[in-house]
């Protein structure tokens, strides 16, 4: 017995050692495999509105993407703005933190307005792997990666200055109706909108004419109700660039309203405006102040509470405008103030505040809020409006404020990585 059990102590060591030293060659093995790379792979916190998120995984698979930009080795933020030919110019900024916190650019992708949804979104994902790439060539992943140059006619570049035969001019025309009902309601609507854009470094022109009619018949037990609105306007205006922070505009808006007692309405108007950033860096931050000066002029469709079928005011307005998008998060505020030049008393204030804020890994807070003084309701009918009118929101109230209030607290935890699509049942 004493004989087999010194056999059998040895095979025991043996048959250990293959383990491990067969653990360890796996291990090794993983090191250089898909998931032992995928484990080293550079860790990303995108960070936008309304992306395609199922598609950018789907589509570029060599990153890890992680919820909260504190375990990201990149953060990128995404923003965006309108482009003059009506598409969209997206800033994918690329910040780099810990130890690829030497790495921070900004690249800039443009969509035409012509562009199917898929054109558009391939394009961004292509400008979001050319952002990535200095950080991939720091990971296990860099011998993986091939950098492929497309020389061919297919290649569109975008050039600073092009020949345009439109001379950046913009058309857009629209037009839509919808109707419902059930037994006891029928209900429709009809819009059209038009408009003509042309924007370049210089000047901004945009001219836009809308109307809207809604209709709405109540079927009750013994009469039939019929409330209707209208809204006709069209509103120009010309801005011109003078600076990196100073723009003069003029304004131009006709309009009449059934809600609002205007039968017709002009009002030109002169502005300038003071931006303290460089309008360059309007995607990430702005600090601006507008003053207005304008003429307006009235006719109403029903004797107002002042007894007047028509008047004409001159009113100058004041507003300081702030907008941050931030690693941290985004903060908006506004404080707008006018009033008539000859009565004080006709006078409105405006303001604006929302905060959306991570406040440590996985908790996010937002606030929003706004709240209006108003004291230049001059077109009310002196006739007031009746019961349906008034439940159905067919005609203005007379009030001397308004305000609303929100506020929300979100808490995520769990896996910090989200490389994963799955659509079924979607």
């Amino acid at each position: 017995m004493r004989e087999k059990k010194r056999s059998i102590g040895p095979i025991l060591v043996l048959l250990a050692s293959l383990s491990l030293s067969s653990s360890a060659l796996a291990e090794e093995d993983k090191k250089t495999t898909g998931e032992g790379l995928q484990e080293k792979a550079l860790k990303v916190f995108l960070d936008g509105y309304k992306l395609p998120w199922d598609l950018i995984k789907t589509e570029l698979t060599f990153v890890n993407y992680v919820r909260d930009r504190k375990d990201s080795d990149v953060h990128v933020l995404v923003t965006t703005r309108g482009t003059g030919s009506g598409g969209n110019e997206y800033n994918l900024a690329f910040m780099g933190q810990n130890e690829y916190d030497d790495l921070n650019y900004i690249l800039k992708y443009f969509s035409n307005k012509t562009d199917v949804t898929d054109e558009v979104w391939n394009g961004f994902i292509n400008y979001l792997k050319k952002g990535l790439v200095p950080f991939v060539a720091r990971t296990p992943l860099a011998d993986k990666v091939n950098v492929v140059y497309m020389n061919d006619q297919d290649s569109k570049p975008m050039p600073v200055a092009v020949k345009d035969k439109w001379n950046f001019w913009v058309f857009s025309l629209n037009a839509s109706g919808s109707t419902n009902g059930v037994k006891t309601r029928t209900a429709g609507k009809f819009e059209a909108n038009l408009s003509a854009n042309r924007v370049t470094p210089d000047w901004k022109i945009r001219l836009g004419a809308n109307a809207q009619l809604e209709s709405t018949t109540y079927y009750l037990e013994e009469e039939v109700l019929k409330s209707s609105s209208e809204r006709e306007s069209f509103n120009g205006l010309v801005i011109k660039s003078l600076t990196d922070h100073w723009s003069i505009g003029t304004w131009l808006s006709l309009g009449a309203a059934t809600y609002n007692n205007i039968k017709f309405s002009y009002s030109p108007s002169l502005a300038v405006e003071y931006s303290f950033f460089p309008y360059e860096e309007s995607t990430r931050r702005q600090l601006y102040f507008q003053y207005r000066l304008s003429f307006n002029s009235y006719k109403y469709k029903e004797e107002t509470i002042y007894e007047k079928m028509s008047e004409n005011l001159v009113k100058q307005s004041l507003s300081l405008n702030l907008e941050l998008i931030q690693p941290w998060g985004n903060a908006y505020a506004s404080i707008r103030g006018s009033h008539a030049v000859s009565d004080f008393d006709i006078n409105r204030l405006e303001i604006n505040a929302s905060l959306s804020f991570r406040i440590f890994k996985g908790l996010s807070f937002w606030v929003s809020g706004e709240y209006k003084a108003i004291h230049d309701q001059i077109s009310l009918p002196l006739a007031g409006a009746t019961l349906d009118q008034i439940l159905l929101l067919r005609k203005d109230q007379a009030t001397t404020y308004s305000y609303g209030f929100n506020v929300g607290l979100g808490f995520t935890f769990g896996s910090m990585f989200s490389n994963v699509v799955n659509p079924r049942f979607e």
